[in-house]
């Protein structure tokens, strides 16, 4: 990417983070304090499963450009790189020093590669990383995920001694040999003539001849799935009614190639049908792209931890929810790391058995599949799906309905908002927190207004949609409104007891507060008129002030 379109795409992301560092740095920078940030930032990349992170000179706080003359010279920036590598661990040198030229001055991008697998990245024998802006030690719990990286091995390749292609499916195998075809149409004549240990061998199912613990999940015989012993090779499909109780269920096993195409015709795909508004909506679509049920249910069979012994679990709900969920941690770190990164993963839990089902049509690498999967929802005016990541599950929500026509309008009428933009607006009508630097984004675009917790959308988006009424009822009136019209009724009844003034306030204040927040807007109400002496108390009643 041009230097310029780099700085641009930084400077219109969310701020800093664990792997953005933005710097004024006009004239100089402390050298320790720059090898501390090399040593920070790497890491971070490498525990986000990021590529690399950013250290930019030439902007300040407030994300504008000032310019920097730090080491002017391609020499001296030239130098740079072995100064720093000379300082760390692996000798690790900047892949990149990018000069963007601004119209307010000169900016540089320090493009500094995540700290290799297994190998966390000191300073002067320190290891540093960040939480959210801020730079500090690296935790010994992240150290040893570093570390960790270069000791897991893949269970999916080992070797299932004893068993042998009579474990295997022929229904199976005729089916990986169609995908296969499919993948690869070059070899379609080639793979005519090659038997099935051959093929195996060319899909890379087997090593040599020797059955792994990816053949027998992926083509094995519903008997042989005691080969993967204590792991289970299980597809659990649910039914539930809208009130969350159980209508039936269906368990598929071994072969989960096979199992996945029978789990993904058990999911009833309903149509929709939007509500009548021809100009913008289509009149009816499935609750469900087939693809995102695809790549959901194959990413959990795909990237799910074997060893901890759970199983992938499909629970279809009847008011137009699937919830797909796997155990194992999250390698990328967020969904958020993936739909920036757009790229294919750097690690994975299972490479033997992804590159197997890559082989299979299943899935592919090119990094691509989550950032589809929220493209087609937000065209299709759905919520964007929902994940829950904690340390041993992944769990992801698809929504196959329209859940607030108002977003969706917005959506439709705003169809140029980038994903990274609908994704924060997602969960501004989803009630979900922002982080500070998230707010500022979003405000800096005028697409959201109100304070910390309580955001809404703002005018500039409520203007495109039928959402006028509820944008003023969340945004609610000035302090001054409310002021006249506590003063009007004390004017009208001489006195007013604080329950009064709740009657009269409590409805027409925003309805984005809780009654909580509420009540003490109402106290600072009156304690601001008692402060410019327009009103004053008298026992537990207010009365005009005498002037």
């Amino acid at each position: 990417m041009h230097p310029n379109h780099q700085l641009h795409h930084l400077l219109n992301g969310v701020g800093e983070s664990e792997i953005v560092e933005f710097k004024e740095a006009k004239h100089t920078f402390s050298f320790d304090k720059l090898g501390r940030y090399v040593s920070a930032l790497s890491n971070e990349a490498n525990l986000k499963g990021l590529n690399s992170a950013w250290l930019v000179f030439g902007v300040n706080d407030r994300l504008q450009v000032v310019g920097t003359s730090f080491r002017k010279h391609a020499r001296e920036l030239q130098s740079l790189k072995k100064e720093v590598a000379d300082k760390t661990t692996h000798r690790l040198t900047f892949i990149d020093i990018h000069t963007a030229q601004h119209p307010d001055g000169r900016v540089l991008l320090f493009e500094i590669p995540a700290a290799p697998q297994g190998m966390p990245v000191a300073w002067e024998g320190h290891y540093y990383g960040r939480d959210g802006e801020s730079l500090g030690p690296l935790s010994i719990e992240e150290v040893e995920r570093i570390r960790h990286q270069c000791r897991q091995r893949d269970w999916s390749s080992e070797i299932c001694h004893g068993a042998s292609l009579d474990d295997l499916s022929e229904e199976a195998i005729a089916l990986a040999r169609q995908e296969y075809v499919t993948k690869h149409p070059r070899l379609a004549e080639e793979v005519k003539i090659w038997d099935n240990a051959t093929f195996l061998n060319k899909a890379k199912v087997t090593i040599k001849g020797q059955i792994t613990r990816t053949a027998i999940l992926l083509l094995g015989k519903p008997e042989a799935s005691h080969w993967l012993n204590p792991a289970s090779p299980t597809i659990t499909w649910i039914l539930k009614d809208r009130d969350g109780l159980e209508r039936d269920y269906e368990h598929f096993s071994c072969p989960l190639l096979l199992s996945a195409e029978q789990m993904f015709r058990k999911i009833r795909n309903l149509k929709y049908r939007y509500m009548a508004d021809a100009s913008l909506f289509p009149e009816e679509v499935e609750q469900y792209d087939p693809f995102i049920i695809r790549e959901a249910l194959n990413n959990a069979i795909a990237h799910q931890d074997y060893e901890l012994g759970g199983k992938v679990s499909v629970v279809e709900f009847e008011d137009g929810r699937l919830c797909f969920s796997n155990p194992g941690r999250f390698i990328p770190g967020s969904v958020e790391n993936v739909i920036h990164s757009n790229a294919p993963e750097t690690r994975y839990r299972n490479r033997f058995l992804t590159d197997a089902m890559v082989n299979f049509n299943m899935i592919d690498t090119i990094g691509s599949g989550i950032r589809k999967m929220f493209i087609i929802q937000k065209k299709r005016f759905f919520p964007l799906p929902e994940y829950q990541l904690d340390q041993e599950r992944v769990q992801v929500t698809i929504t196959g309905r329209v859940v607030d026509l108002n977003y969706a309008r917005k959506l439709a009428e705003l169809p140029n908002l980038t994903l990274e933009d609908i994704i924060l607006l997602d969960r501004v009508q989803k009630r979900k927190s922002l982080t500070d630097d998230q707010a500022r984004h979003l405000k800096r675009q005028g697409l959201i207004e109100g304070r910390k917790p309580n955001f809404h959308i703002s005018a500039h988006v409520a203007r495109h949609s039928d959402e006028k009424a509820r944008y003023i009822r969340n945004r609610g009136f000035d302090d001054q409104h409310y002021k006249q019209l506590i003063c009007d009724f004390i004017e009208e009844f001489g006195e007013a007891r604080r329950k009064d003034i709740d009657g009269l306030l409590l409805d027409k204040l925003p309805d984005i507060l809780d009654e909580h927040q509420k009540s003490n807007k109402i106290k600072n109400l009156l304690q601001s008129l008692k402060n410019q002496g327009v009103i004053s108390p008298s026992g537990k009643r207010w009365r005009m002030s005498r002037r």
